[in-house]
């Protein structure tokens, strides 16, 4: 299949390989990022990349961050091609903003186990699997090796992040929270939560990372939901998730997908690109090598000569 597993140039400097993203040095105010088709679960790189996967992930980042540039400044400065995007160089903030309305994912195997206060909020007894909060609820975690729950007090004390600045990217998470949830609703999705990641730019307080993608989010459809709350199917990689988990040998996940796992999972992926932007992936039809379109658009842009 035509995909881009990673992006590698003599010509610029790596400064780093994520899960996902390459992010790569143009001068002292301006990194590129380059969204590969790597998939990430349970905190490991798969072997199988999905196709187009980078391409939704960088357009559907790129139109949140056009969609909510009036709530706060955010890093983008170009898209020069599908999978990739020109950022201003910040300071990351090493705090991952976790936003949720409904109890499910790993709050609600913790509140199952008995878990009642999550990153300093405490919900009460009683809920249901997958149940709408009063309002949505902030569940900040570390950005560390593996993250961690961590309350904001307790941000405040290590040393993370000032009490002000806290205050400020909370409100501002649950402002994207709200225009996200707005729109999505508009197209029958359902927001269930989401994680924002924010930077310090000559001191402004900025959004950087992704909004919104099916790898930070997590989607139901709205119709799916209404008719069996808690068996609504989750739109994003949850799919594979549950695949992974379901194929389980000897307390190892699989390494790989098989063929017919790899086209659903494209297919879901091209899927809530269109529902949310209201038309298809340009590139989803191209059989040009996604390296060589990529090289060209980089050439293109003065990047890579």
């Amino acid at each position: 299949m035509n995909t881009l597993p990673q992006f590698a140039t003599p010509q610029l400097q790596l400064l780093h390989r994520g899960k996902v993203r390459d992010s790569f040095r143009i001068d002292d105010s301006t990194r590129l990022i380059v969204v590969s088709d790597r998939l990430s679960a349970f905190d490991s790189v798969l072997e199988t990349a999905i196709p187009n996967k980078g391409a939704v992930l960088n357009g559907l980042a790129n139109f949140w961050f056009e969609k909510t540039a009036h709530i706060i400044p955010n890093h983008v400065k170009d898209m020069v091609d599908a999978n990739a995007m020109l950022v201003k160089e910040a300071q990351p903030i090493k705090v991952e903003m976790v936003v949720r309305n409904y109890l499910t994912g790993s709050m609600l195997r913790g509140y199952q186990s008995g878990q009642r206060t999550f990153s300093g909020v405490t919900v009460p007894d009683g809920l249901t699997k997958h149940q709408q909060f009063p309002t949505p609820i902030v569940t900040p975690t570390t950005k560390e090796e593996s993250d961690r729950e961590i309350t904001p007090e307790n941000l405040v004390r290590e040393g993370w992040v000032s009490q002000e600045l806290y205050d400020k990217m909370a409100e501002k998470a649950l402002e994207l929270f709200k225009v996200g949830s707005d729109l999505l609703a508009a197209q029958g999705i359902i927001l269930v939560d989401t994680k924002y990641e924010f930077g310090l730019l000559d001191g402004e307080l900025i959004l950087i990372d992704e909004i919104h993608t099916p790898d930070s989010s997590r989607f139901w459809s709205a119709a799916d939901y209404a008719q069996n709350p808690e068996g609504a199917e989750q739109m994003d990689k949850e799919y594979i998730r549950q695949w992974l988990i379901a194929n389980k040998k000897d307390g190892a996940y699989p390494r790989a997908l098989t063929p017919e796992v790899t086209q659903e999972a494209v297919n879901r992926y091209l899927d809530i690109y269109q529902r949310v932007v209201g038309q298809p992936l340009a590139t989803a039809g191209d059989n040009e090598d996604v390296t060589e379109r990529l090289t060209r658009n980089l050439v293109k842009a003065g990047l890579l000569k």
